[in-house]
């Protein structure tokens, strides 16, 4: 944790509220988002109970799994979930915008205009917390395989047609939730950890209603703030001792297991199996009563899933107004870009047929994720500084930057080439004490591009950095107009650069080597008894 979120902790205990890591909001917001709260059963982490989605905070709908241990229950389930979730997806596919551009000819190598369909949009799913995205992830894993009775070899159970693109699109948005930066899948809880500091710890921020309670009550009015309130949402029990303020999940309370949802559960079984009894006799009556009550124990299991799930949905929607007050940063909208780029492009995939994403990457795609998370990672911590004077901040306490006011500028040149370029010299006044040392390299960020300099000396005395521009002036003999900053003016010059730098080129998978995964079976290089080679060893 940074000094600044260590400040921002102990002032929301001081306070009792809330204290803001940031000026602007660092992610962002569809007009339109998919709220999704899972559940899942006790025990089987990967055997779904329950969805509440919508996109309207005043008509969510649930899908339940009377049993979900029933393999057909299961799918009926997820097929619902499917027909719900999978139109939503597809609503961003047909609005598109043509960006011009440009690829290398694989014959002549020579580059050939090109245009290519981006997205106007993409869908944005919403879920409670980290938990929720782990619980979606395991789902997109276990049903993209699936086969369905349209597949050739549908297998004894096979399952319903929505089933296998759903976990496609499901294992996409959990992946691309990796990225950092990525909006396609929010996890609220990270969310307002980053825009918002609590006195609790980070573990207790993954309950959902206790992070809001201390940006106090639902209604707006003061009462209790801080810890109190958490304590209380965390703990308050109702007459039958079932939590006010569930968790939200995909965990369940163990009270709320032993005294709603097993007998529920075991209610609608043994209705389930007295209408095929009397179905098996031949007894029609019997078994339209029989019917009846299978009916009456599924919407009873229905309400007492509902009544679980109730809370937390108006608890997302409340952390959502939250983030809306904010203003969005300047660079949220090229990365929501990005995001519009990774949608379009899954869409290309499913359109054309292609398998789904493998059950493990191969070496060459697993280190290309692996280069590019730690590229984005990069790339939203700068342009996050660059966005937020607090996020800045950070970077200025840690002597990783230096804020200031411009004291004097003094024209000097390089006449070492053939023409004289000009190098001049910045005399900032700071409060910092940045780790400047002469010769460091420092930026500041000028247009669309970064304005390199060299520290040329300090003056801890004066408080004033001396630093030497020597980029981002044009490439005539006197610097451009408006390229310097006016003496007077305020700047913000940082010792890490404004640009991610690529990372080194890697190996198509046939030319990797048989210790990472290639090259593939029976290909050339194959080593005997080596993965993918031709042969075992005697």
């Amino acid at each position: 944790m940074s000094l600044l979120g260590t400040l921002a902790r102990l002032q929301a205990v001081r306070s009792g509220r809330a204290e803001p890591l940031a000026t602007v909001r660092h992610r962002h917001l569809s007009d339109r988002p998919m709220v999704v709260i899972p559940l899942a059963a006790a025990g089987e982490a990967g055997a779904p109970l329950a969805v509440m989605l919508g996109t309207d905070r005043e008509a969510p709908r649930l899908h339940i799994v009377p049993q979900p241990l029933n393999r057909t229950q299961r799918f009926d389930f997820l097929a619902r979930f499917g027909a719900d979730l999978l139109p939503y997806m597809a609503s961003f596919a047909e609005d598109v915008e043509h960006i011009e551009g440009s690829e290398r000819d694989a014959e002549s190598g020579e580059k050939v205009p090109v245009v290519r369909e981006l997205c106007a949009d993409a869908p944005q799913l919403v879920v409670p917390n980290q938990g929720a995205v782990r619980h979606l992830a395991l789902i997109g894993r276990s049903t993209r395989f699936r086969r369905t009775a349209e597949d050739p070899d549908p297998g004894p159970y096979p399952a319903p047609t929505q089933v296998p693109l759903l976990g496609r699109w499901l294992t996409h948005v959990t992946d691309r939730a990796q990225v950092p930066g990525s909006s396609l899948l929010l996890p609220l809880t990270s969310l307002l950890a980053r825009h918002w500091a609590t006195g609790q710890s980070h573990l207790e921020d993954q309950h959902l209603a206790a992070r809001l309670a201390w940006h106090g009550l639902p209604d707006g009015t003061d009462g209790p703030g801080g810890a109190q309130a958490a304590e209380y949402v965390e703990t308050a029990r109702d007459a039958r001792g079932q939590l006010l303020h569930p968790p939200a999940g995909p965990a369940t309370d163990p009270s709320f297991d032993e005294v709603l949802l097993a007998p529920a559960i075991t209610r609608h079984d043994a209705a389930l199996a007295a209408a095929r009894g009397a179905a098996d006799a031949g007894d029609t009556a019997a078994a339209a009563r029989a019917e009846l009550v299978v009916k009456q124990a599924a919407e009873h299991l229905h309400g007492v899933l509902e009544q679980v799930l109730l809370p937390v949905w108006a608890d997302v929607w409340r952390g959502l107004d939250l983030l809306r007050a904010l203003p969005p940063g300047a660079h949220v909208a090229e990365r929501w870009e990005g995001d519009r780029w990774s949608y379009t492009g899954h869409r290309d995939r499913v359109a054309a047929g292609e398998p789904p994403q493998p059950r493990q990457d191969d070496a060459v795609t697993a280190a290309r994720k692996l280069a590019q998370r730690e590229r984005e990672q990069v790339r939203v911590e700068v342009q996050e500084a660059l966005d937020d004077p607090l996020a800045m901040a950070e970077h200025r306490l840690a002597g990783e930057a230096f804020a200031g006011e411009v004291v004097a500028l003094v024209p000097e040149y390089d006449t070492s080439g053939r023409s004289p370029k000009p190098r001049p010299l910045l005399v900032v006044r700071t409060a910092d004490r940045p780790h400047a040392d002469p010769g460091r390299e420092v930026h500041r960020a000028h247009g669309p591009s970064a304005q390199r300099g060299v520290v040329v000396g300090a003056d801890a005395a004066e408080g004033t950095v001396t630093v030497r521009v020597v980029s981002g002036m044009g490439r005539r003999r006197e610097p451009e107009p408006g390229s310097l900053p006016e003496v007077g003016e305020r700047v913000v010059f940082t010792l890490f650069e404004l640009q991610p730098r690529q990372s080194a080129p890697l190996p198509d998978p046939e030319d990797t080597p048989w210790t990472h995964g290639g090259p593939p079976s029976g290909g050339p290089g194959g080593v005997p008894g080596a993965p993918g080679g031709t042969e075992e060893w005697e």
